[in-house]
C-alpha cells in the first residue's frame, strides 16, 4: 500500500474495531510499519472525525518521540514505536480496551492454553504485561517482556496488545484474543478451564506454520469490508 493508503486503512480499522465493539469511544490506538516510519493514530480525536491527514508520522529508528502531522500521536506512541523497534517482524500494533481482555488484565489473570487457538500468540498462554502508567517508558519495557517470544499480551489494569505483520492480521490477532478472553472468563464461571498440555500446543504451532496463519487464507484476516 501507499502510505496515503496505509493512512486510510488505519482510519478504517479504527472505525470497525469500534463497530465490533472491541473498543470503546477514543480509548485504543493503531500504529503501522512503513519503510522507515511508523504510522500511528493521533491523540484524542473521536474516530468518526479522524481522517487520513490526522494520522501522525514518527521515525522509527531516527529522533526518539519525533513526529509530523497536524495533530498530537497518541498518548501510547511509546510502546507503539518501541514494539517496533525491538520486533522487526512486526509490521502493525492494535491496542484495545475491549471488554474481557480488560476484565482479565484487571484481574491480573494471564490466559492459560484453555484452547488451542492461544498458539496463534505464540506460546501456551498470553501473559499480562505488569502495570505502568500510560504513556510511559515503563509500560513499554512492560509490554516488551511480556511480548516475548508472543505476538499479544494483556495489560494489567488496561487493555490489550495484539501485533501482526500487517494490519489486518494484528486485527485478526486482536478478535481472536478478545474471543478466547470471553471463552476463558466463562469457565472460570463454571469451575475453570481444563487446560491443554503443552505438547499439545507445540503440536498446535507446529501445524499452523503451514495452515495458514501466516497467509491471506479465508478466515484468518480481519477485512473490515467484508460483509461477513
Amino acid at each position: 500500500m501507499s502510505e496515503r493508503e496505509l493512512r486510510q486503512s488505519i482510519v478504517d480499522h479504527c472505525r470497525h474495531m469500534n463497530a465490533i465493539g472491541l473498543n470503546q469511544g477514543t480509548s485504543g490506538n493503531i500504529s503501522v510499519r512503513h519503510g522507515e516510519i511508523m504510522l500511528v493514530t493521533p491523540s484524542g480525536i473521536p474516530y468518526g472525525e479522524m481522517t487520513a491527514d490526522m494520522i501522525v508520522a514518527m521515525p522509527v529508528n531516527g529522533e526518539y518521540g519525533a513526529w509530523e502531522g497536524p495533530k498530537k500521536p497518541s498518548v501510547e506512541w511509546p510502546f507503539h514505536l518501541d514494539i517496533l523497534r525491538a520486533r522487526p517482524e512486526v509490521g502493525a500494533v492494535v491496542h484495545t480496551h475491549a471488554m474481557y481482555s480488560t476484565i482479565l488484565a484487571i484481574a491480573r489473570k494471564p490466559i492459560p492454553a484453555c484452547h488451542y487457538m492461544i498458539a496463534a500468540f505464540g506460546g501456551n498462554d498470553v501473559r499480562v504485561a505488569d502495570y505502568e502508567r500510560y504513556g510511559t517508558k515503563a509500560l513499554s519495557e512492560s509490554v516488551l517482556r511480556a511480548l516475548a517470544g508472543r505476538t499479544a499480551c494483556l495489560m494489567a489494569n488496561h487493555g490489550m496488545i495484539a501485533t501482526g505483520v500487517s494490519l489486518e492480521k494484528a486485527m485478526w490477532a486482536a478478535v481472536e484474543l478478545e474471543t478466547i478472553a470471553k471463552q476463558y472468563y466463562h469457565t472460570l464461571l463454571i469451575g475453570g478451564p481444563v487446560v491443554l498440555p503443552d505438547a499439545e500446543i507445540a503440536g498446535v504451532i507446529e501445524g499452523f506454520a503451514t495452515y495458514g496463519l501466516q497467509e491471506d487464507e479465508g478466515g484468518l484476516r480481519c477485512d473490515v469490508n467484508s460483509k461477513e
